[in-house]
């Protein structure tokens, strides 16, 4: 597998990529502009502003639009982003912000956080649920980063970057809380770090390798299967799509690179994966 660059560099910090299968198109974020971009078909970039500090996570809504993790809670969007409403706020602690999450099969939107400075144990992984209502889920994280849930709903997928692992997080989808946790796949240090991940239809996961320059794909025993190297260090998200699902679409970051070294840094790469991803649910509130 080999991946392309799809775009000129477009981001200063690209993440959080989502297809739509609404609209049929990729939407990221560039996260500390506060930006989501929308990919159309024809390769052309949309850009709009949700916030004025921070954009980190963006997922579909049932009843129409958007819901975007930002800084310190949530924001809610229609579908062309011309009206922006203010969810609820998730803490008021202006050393911590959003940084990535997912939906589980009951429709909640899990969205976790980390310090601005990174520091140990300073994120919390939250829950809004339907009725808008936030609770904690997950606390002591550092970098909370990729949260997938399997088709059933009954295990989540999750790192805290610096540890080096994906975790398996038991889920009772029920209550919205996890059962048990344990090591689904251990990054080893010299592939680089846990980042942004997708899942597939086998159970397998692809997690971004931040300061690795690649993307890793996991199978459904925690296996090592699939190493493909981009030209840019920093790799940051990757997200299923394309009519099948089949096509895996990176994002990468010019954060931590000396200006001009890498002149592809922030640009959108993707792969055919040659498995479809497993379709992503929306946040039902």
């Amino acid at each position: 597998m080999k991946a392309e660059q799809i775009s000129d560099v477009c981001t200063f910090h690209g993440e959080g990529p989502y297809w739509d299968p609404r609209r049929g198109e990729l939407l990221l974020v560039d996260m500390q502009e506060g930006d989501v971009l929308v990919r159309h078909e024809d390769g052309s970039l949309d850009r709009q502003n949700v916030h004025p500090r921070l954009a980190g996570v963006i997922r579909g809504r049932s009843s129409g639009g958007y819901v975007i993790g930002v800084e310190r809670g949530f924001v809610f969007a229609d579908e062309d982003f011309s009206t922006l409403e203010q969810g609820p706020e998730a803490f008021r602690d202006s050393t911590v912000r959003m940084n990535d999450g997912g939906c589980d099969t009951a429709g909640r939107f899990l969205c976790g956080s980390m310090g601005w400075e990174g520091g140990f144990g300073a994120g919390t992984l939250y829950s809004l649920d339907r009725d808008h209502g936030v609770s904690t889920v997950l606390t002591g994280i550092t970098i909370s980063n990729g949260l997938h849930f399997s088709p059933s709903g009954d295990t989540a997928f999750f790192s805290d970057t610096p540890t080096g692992r994906i975790d398996a997080l038991g889920y009772d989808v029920g209550t919205g809380r996890f059962t048990d946790r344990r090591t689904f796949a251990v990054v080893e240090p010299a592939l680089g770090m846990p980042d942004g991940m997708a899942i597939d239809a086998e159970g397998g996961i692809w997690t971004a390798l931040y300061g690795g320059g690649a993307i890793a794909r996991y199978d459904a025993s925690g296996r090592l299967s699939e190493h493909i190297p981009l030209p840019v260090t920093n790799v940051t998200a990757c997200a299923f799509g394309g009519k099948d699902l089949s096509t895996l679409f990176i994002t990468t970051t010019q954060e931590n690179i000396p200006a001009g070294s890498e002149p592809n840094a922030g640009a959108l790469f993707a792969v055919e994966a040659g498995i479809a991803g497993a379709p992503l649910p929306m946040f039902g509130g």
